[in-house]
């Protein structure tokens, strides 16, 4: 009876010592921002928003024009013409509107796809960090939403050192 009882309590120790998991932290978003393939990001955003507000500016000046024409020649204007001079009048007014909403969706758009090359990099280093030093899970500072964090288990500097970047600043 011993036996069965010290076997069973073998085979509970073993399976608790081998279910231990270790834990750490990541602050991604520190990461990103030290990164020095985010400027490359950053200029091409704002070239991306440029060439946005030219796009605007053309359908602005476009609408500016036809409704300047239509002021000038309402009077010489059959009914039939005016109708449809209105309508496009109305149909640009409506593709500015269209446009103006879906400016910062387009924007938000074109930033994820830039960064996510980044993103990827820094997953693949955090992996094989993760994997070398044995980390079950790690979780991500930003959004985890813990209370409490331990920086003993904070992989982020090391991570970055895995990405040959220099931390010029003490982390806040």
């Amino acid at each position: 009876m011993k036996k069965v009882i010290l076997s069973i309590l073998v085979l509970a120790t073993s399976f608790q010592l081998s279910a231990q998991s270790k834990t750490g932290t990541i602050d991604t978003e520190f990461i990103l921002s030290k990164m020095p393939e985010l400027v490359k990001v950053q200029e091409d955003l704002k070239a991306y928003n440029t060439k946005l507000e030219g796009q605007l500016k053309v359908k602005v000046d476009e609408y500016q024009a036809k409704v300047k024409e239509y002021q000038e020649k309402v009077a010489s204007f059959t009914e039939p013409m005016k109708k449809t001079k209105q309508e496009e009048i109305i149909n640009l007014e409506n593709d500015i509107a269209k446009f103006r909403q879906n400016g910062s969706q387009l924007v938000q758009l074109e930033q994820n796809k830039l960064l996510q090359p980044l993103y990827q990099k820094i997953g693949k280093a955090l992996e094989e960090v993760a994997k070398a030093e044995k980390y079950t899970q790690v979780f991500t500072i930003t959004t985890s939403g813990l209370a409490y964090i331990d920086p003993n288990y904070d992989v982020t500097k090391t991570v970055m050192a895995k990405l040959g970047i220099k931390e010029e600043a003490t982390k806040q």
